[in-house]
């Protein structure tokens, strides 16, 4: 295992309010930054300030997007203590894109344990106040200066922190979603399972589009038929019909295995509310709002936890859901999912761990 060197800044920052955090604007002091080549592996950990490093014009990653990352939190406890959610399931996640992207695997303990010194070192970086939290972000890049197409034989890996409030403006409330049958995210065979630079920027365009028309999100078709849904820009999504949970499956591989929407199954299936993972077309969704039977749909994703969704809009046939309020549903799975993040209720699972 690499040692993990320290370099304490001493320009230090002016920390925000929380009551003036916004999302992803703001970075802490320091961060983690790791290098490999083909000859000695990982190597060089360390956490060292934050700021700008050196690099090439004709890097890889910037011509050919080798470049992977994840998206998790720490929380602060109402008696100050510092927890982590399923951070070691976000290695592993990153460790599978990095697998399908040739990008070398890494220690999974290794990397916790690194983000864990982090959080220590900049543990007053974690605000307090409902609703925010410390969002942390790994990511790989590739570093060769070399302009042909082929893996890279060298690599970073940086780990950086930023306090933030809600994802969206308008907090816990319902947004407004933007059904496309005219682009796609993402093919079965192709990298959509991956966590990968290039499949949030094909998500632009039509993000742009949507926001225009006053959506939040696009909700994405499966590539072949433009008939089953995927997922929406930055969540998976599910609907409630009836009193079953639906959400589509991993099986094609283009849909990205959330660790929210993973902990959202596991937590509705501890509390014995249906769930199935299967394919569900657009049609079967307008469907069940025709017939009375769509009673809620939600994304769930790391930034958000848990998004209630007021109204889908596919090529001018809108549909309102639940009136355009929070269901129920979403409410109790969102205060219970809080609830185990922030150390307010029991972790029936051991998702939470304490820095």
């Amino acid at each position: 295992m690499t040692d993990l060197k320290v370099i304490l800044s001493q320009d230090l920052k002016v920390k925000p309010k929380d009551n003036e955090l916004k999302f992803g604007t703001m970075f802490t002091d320091h961060m983690f930054v790791m290098d490999y080549n083909k000859d000695e592996g990982w190597y060089d950990a360390k956490i060292v300030p934050y700021g700008e490093f050196s690099v090439e014009p004709s890097m890889m990653v910037f011509h050919y997007a080798q470049a992977i990352f994840e998206g998790l939190k720490a929380y602060r406890k109402h008696d100050g203590e510092i927890l982590t959610f399923r951070a070691i399931d976000n290695f592993k996640r990153l460790n599978i894109s990095a697998e399908r992207m040739c990008i070398p695997r890494f220690d999974e303990c290794m990397a916790k344990n690194a983000l864990y010194e982090l959080l220590r070192i900049e543990k007053d970086w974690v605000p307090s106040q409902k609703e925010t939290s410390l969002y942390i972000r790994p990511f790989i890049i590739a570093t060769d200066p070399y302009i042909g197409v082929r893996p890279s034989d060298t690599y970073k890996f940086f780990i950086i922190l930023s306090p933030v409030g809600a994802y969206y403006p308008e907090g816990f409330k319902p947004v407004k979603i933007f059904v496309t049958d005219k682009y796609v995210r993402a093919a079965s065979g192709g990298v959509g399972f991956a966590k990968t630079a290039g499949n949030y920027a094909a998500s632009l365009y039509a993000a742009e589009e949507a926001k225009k028309m006053g959506y939040t999100q696009v909700m994405w078709l499966d590539c072949a038929k433009r008939k089953y849904v995927e997922e929406v820009g930055t969540m998976n999504i599910f609907f409630v019909i009836e009193n079953i949970l639906v959400t589509p499956d991993l099986s094609g591989g283009s849909v990205l295995a959330g660790i929210t929407r993973d902990s959202v199954i596991k937590l509705a299936n501890h509390f014995n509310m249906s769930v199935e993972e299967r394919k569900i077309s657009i049609d079967e969704v307008f469907d069940a709002h025709e017939k009375g039977k769509l009673k809620e749909v939600f994304g769930t994703g790391t930034a958000a936890v848990i998004s209630p969704v007021s109204e889908l809009n596919l090529n001018g046939k809108k549909i309102t859901i639940n009136e355009g309020k929070t269901g129920d549903i979403s409410q109790f799975l969102y205060d219970k999912l809080t609830a185990v993040q922030y150390g307010m209720d029991k972790d029936p699972f051991n998702w939470v761990e304490t820095i």
